[in-house]
């Protein structure tokens, strides 16, 4: 079964970039995009437009976002017995202290700066995917309620 990642990022570049990042790291990764929070929160909780998209393996969350900031999303992620289990990871660009330990303190399973090199982008989407998506045991998909 193909792995399904939850990208969270209202920057058109930075989708389109990390599509491709994914692909060349495993073509049969599905990259599903939420363009702000609120979105991210209904397609996590199968809302709407979203009532038949698959449970993601992982979230790739930025947190400068329109509605809904990234903050607000990971607390949402992780106090909901549902979704606390999927694995959150922070992908944006400040490097700032207070952004990485807030992200912690409301469990963030790990923090990453946007490289602005392109090499250096794409090795980390190719280390996500070999730690999170090939190495890593993931939870089953399971659906609360």
């Amino acid at each position: 079964m193909a792995p399904h990642v939850l990208f969270v990022e209202d920057s058109p570049g930075d989708v389109r970039l990390t599509r491709e990042a994914f692909y060349v790291a495993n073509e049969t990764i599905a990259v599903h995009v939420a363009a702000d929070g609120v979105e991210a929160m209904a397609f996590l909780n199968h809302e709407g437009a979203f009532a038949d998209v698959p449970r993601p393996d992982l979230v790739l969350l930025d947190l400068n976002l329109p509605r809904k900031n990234g903050w607000e999303v990971l607390a949402a992620i992780k106090r909901d017995t549902g979704l606390m289990s999927i694995p959150t990871i922070i992908l944006t660009a400040s490097e700032a202290d207070d952004d990485v330990e807030k992200s912690f303190q409301l469990n963030a399973n790990v923090y990453f700066s946007k490289p602005v090199e392109l090499d250096a982008f794409e090795q980390l989407i190719a280390s996500i995917t070999q730690f999170w998506l090939t190495t890593a045991q993931l939870p089953p998909h399971r659906y609360a309620g």
